[in-house]
């Protein structure tokens, strides 16, 4: 995991909202496939932390998570 500001630029990205995510509040995800690297963030926090994963780190993640 990154959490410095990579290659990619961030204003460039292209972010979508989780399908988990609900219109009432609670936790958003937002994530950006970007050069090699999948940026995640909180949909209600735009201009705040950011995370930067290797795409491969991500879909060890997201495998994990489905598993759970």
């Amino acid at each position: 995991m990154n959490a410095d500001k990579s290659s990619d630029s961030i204003t460039e990205l292209r972010w979508t909202k989780s399908s988990h995510s609900g219109g009432e509040g609670g936790e958003c995800v937002e994530v950006a496939v970007g050069s090699g690297l999948v940026h995640v963030r909180d949909s209600k926090d735009r201009q705040g932390p950011q995370f930067a994963f290797a795409r491969e780190e991500w879909a060890a993640f997201v495998r994990f998570a489905a598993e759970v």
